[in-house]
C-alpha cells in the first residue's frame, strides 16, 4: 500500500505526498469503494418489488408500504447537506467507515423487524447514515487517484449508481420469491463488513485533515422538523382523510411554520447548513426545479408499477423485478455518448429529448389493460433507459454549469437534497392519488353495474351455470370490479405523469447559455 504523509491543511493527503495507489492496490481500493456505493444505491430500489410481501407478513396495507421507501429517502436526503461539515470535523475516512458500519448494523435490524413501525424506524437509521456514503465514496475514490486518472475513477463511481437500479429490482424480486424478504437486507452484512474493513486498512493513513467548523444546529433542527412533518402528512393524509383530520392539519401547520423559519434562518446565517442564496442563479433554480419535478414523477411511477403488478396482475416479486430491471440497460449504453456530445449539442436539447421520452412512455403505460402481457408492460421500461440517459446529465449541466467552483459542492448538495425530497414526496402523492382514483372508479363501476343491469344478470347466470353459488358469483364480480377500478386508476396516474412531463419541457428553454461543465452529482 502506498503510504502518504498528511500535509497540514491539505484535503488530499496522497497528493500532498506525491503518491497514489497504483496497479492492483488501486483496483482493490476501487472495488471496495464501488461495492460500498453499490450497496447503498441497491437499497433504494431493492425493496420496491418486495413491498407487498413485507406488508403482507407484517400485517400492514400495501399502500402503507410506501413508507419503507420514502422513510429511507427522506432520512438520506436530510443527512446529505451536512456531510461536508461532519467530514471536516472527524475526517472523510473515519466518517465513511463509521457510516458503513452503522449501515450494516441497521440492515441487520431491518431484517429482524417484526412490525412495520419497527422496520420504518430502522430504515430511517439506514437512510440517514447512507446519506454520507454516496458523496464520500466519490470523494475518497477521486482523492486517491492521480489527476490524469480521475475521469476514469468518476466513470467507475457513476457506473455503480447506474447499475444499482438495474439489478436492484430483479435481485429483490428473486430473493423475495425464493427465500424471504429479510434477505434483501441481510445480504448487506458481508458486503458492509468487507467494505468497512478494507477501507480502513487501505485509507486509515490517508485521512483528511480535520478542524472545528461552526455548525448550524438550528438549521438542522428546523430542516428535520419541516421535512419530517411534510413527509408524514403525505404518507398518512390519504389514510386519515387529509385535512378532515386534526393530526394532518397540525402536521401541515408545523411544516409551513418550520419551513418559513428555516428559510429565514438560513438566509441570515453566516454558516448555513443549506446555502439558499444559490437559488438566485436562474439556471440553477430552473435546472434543479425541472430535475426535481421530473425525478418525482419518475420515482413515483417506479414505485407504482410493481405495486400494481403484484397486487392486481398476479405478478410475483421476481417477475415484477424482471419488468423493472431493463430500465437501466439503455441508460448504461447511452450515458457515455450523451456525456461526450453534450457540449456540442447543448444541454437544453438533450434534456428536452429526455423529458419528452419519459412523458411519451408514461402515455404508453396509460394504455395498459388487465390483458396486457409481459412484453407490453416491459417495453416502456426498456425504452425508459433512453429517457434517463438524456435526462440527468444535461439537467445537472444546466444547474451547476454557471456556479463558481468554490460553491459547486454546496450547489450539488442542495440539488441532490431537493431531488431526493421531490422523489419522496412525489411517491407518496402518487400512491395517495392512486388509492383515491381507485375508490372513485370503483364507485362509478358499481353504479353502472346496479342490480337489474343485463350484463350483471348475464354474468350471474353464467357463473351459476358453472356451479358457483350466488354468493361466490357476487364475489367474482366484486373482484373484477376492483381489478378494473385499479386498472383505470393506474391509467389515470400514468396519463397525468405524461402531461406533467410535457409541461416541464418549456422550463428548460427559459434557461440561458453559457452552461459550462457541471460538477459530478452526489
Amino acid at each position: 500500500m502506498a503510504s502518504a504523509a498528511e500535509a497540514p491543511g491539505s484535503a488530499d493527503p496522497a497528493a500532498a505526498a506525491g503518491q497514489y495507489y497504483t496497479g492492483g492496490m488501486r483496483l482493490v481500493l476501487t472495488l471496495i469503494l464501488a461495492l460500498a456505493n453499490l450497496m447503498e444505491v441497491l437499497d433504494i430500489t431493492i425493496a420496491n418489488v418486495s413491498i407487498p410481501s413485507i406488508t403482507g407478513e407484517l400485517g400492514a396495507a400495501p399502500s402503507q408500504g410506501a413508507w419503507i421507501i420514502t422513510s429511507y429517502a427522506v432520512a438520506n436526503a436530510i443527512t446529505v447537506p451536512i456531510t461536508g461539515w461532519l467530514a471536516e470535523r472527524i475526517g472523510q475516512v473515519r466518517l465513511f467507515v463509521t457510516a458503513i458500519v452503522l449501515f450494516t448494523i441497521s440492515s441487520f435490524l431491518c431484517a429482524m423487524a417484526t412490525s412495520l413501525p419497527m422496520l420504518i424506524t430502522f430504515r430511517v437509521i439506514q437512510g440517514a447514515v447512507a446519506g454520507f456514503m454516496i458523496p464520500l465514496s466519490q470523494s475518497l475514490m477521486m482523492m486517491n487517484y492521480p489527476p490524469n486518472k480521475r475521469s476514469m475513477a468518476l466513470a467507475i463511481w457513476a457506473m455503480t449508481v447506474t447499475v444499482g437500479p438495474i439489478i436492484g429490482p430483479i435481485l429483490g424480486g428473486w430473493i423475495t420469491s425464493n427465500y424471504h424478504w429479510s434477505w434483501i437486507f441481510l445480504i448487506n452484512i458481508p458486503v458492509g463488513i468487507f467494505a468497512a474493513f478494507g477501507t480502513w486498512q487501505l485509507l486509515s493513513d490517508h485521512e483528511t485533515p480535520t478542524h472545528r467548523v461552526p455548525v448550524d444546529f438550528a438549521g438542522i433542527a428546523l430542516l428535520v422538523v419541516w421535512v419530517g412533518s411534510l413527509q408524514i402528512l403525505f404518507d398518512k393524509g390519504n389514510e386519515l382523510d387529509w385535512f378532515g383530520s386534526p393530526f394532518i392539519v397540525g402536521l401541515a401547520a408545523t411544516a409551513v411554520v418550520g419551513f418559513t423559519f428555516f428559510v429565514i434562518w438560513e438566509l441570515n446565517n453566516d454558516h448555513p447548513i443549506v446555502d439558499l442564496t444559490l437559488l438566485a442563479n436562474r439556471n440553477f433554480t430552473l435546472g434543479v426545479l425541472t430535475l426535481s419535478l421530473g425525478f418525482a414523477l419518475f420515482f413515483g411511477m417506479t414505485l407504482l408499477l410493481p405495486l400494481w403488478l403484484q397486487t392486481q396482475m398476479g405478478y410475483t416479486s421476481q417477475w415484477a423485478g424482471f419488468v423493472l430491471a431493463p430500465a437501466g440497460v439503455f441508460a448504461v449504453l447511452l450515458s457515455p455518448v450523451v456525456g461526450k456530445t453534450l457540449p456540442r449539442v447543448g444541454p437544453r436539447l438533450y434534456a428536452s429529448i429526455g423529458i419528452a421520452t419519459l412523458g411519451a412512455l408514461a402515455f404508453m403505460r396509460a394504455r395498459f389493460t388487465t390483458d396486457s402481457d409481459y412484453w407490453t408492460i416491459a417495453t416502456p421500461q426498456i425504452l425508459q433507459g433512453i429517457g434517463i440517459a438524456f435526462f440527468f446529465a444535461p439537467l445537472i449541466s444546466i444547474s451547476l454549469g454557471g456556479i463558481p467552483n468554490a460553491k459547486i459542492a454546496r450547489a450539488a448538495g442542495l440539488q441532490n437534497f431537493m431531488r431526493m425530497m421531490a422523489g419522496s414526496f412525489g411517491a407518496s402523492l402518487i400512491i395517495a392519488a392512486w388509492d383515491h382514483r381507485q375508490a372513485l372508479h370503483h364507485t362509478r363501476l358499481v353504479e353502472h353495474l346496479a342490480l337489474g343491469n343485463p350484463q350483471v344478470t348475464d354474468f350471474a347466470q353464467k357463473a351459476m351455470g358453472a356451479g358457483f353459488t350466488a354468493e361466490k358469483s357476487n364475489g367474482l364480480l366484486e373482484g373484477l370490479v376492483q381489478s378494473q377500478a385499479y386498472m383505470l386508476a393506474t391509467n389515470d396516474i400514468f396519463w397525468l405523469c405524461g402531461v406533467l412531463f410535457a409541461i416541464l419541457v418549456p422550463l428548460i428553454w427559459i434557461t440561458r447559455p453559457p452552461f459550462g461543465q457541471a460538477g459530478a452529482a452526489h
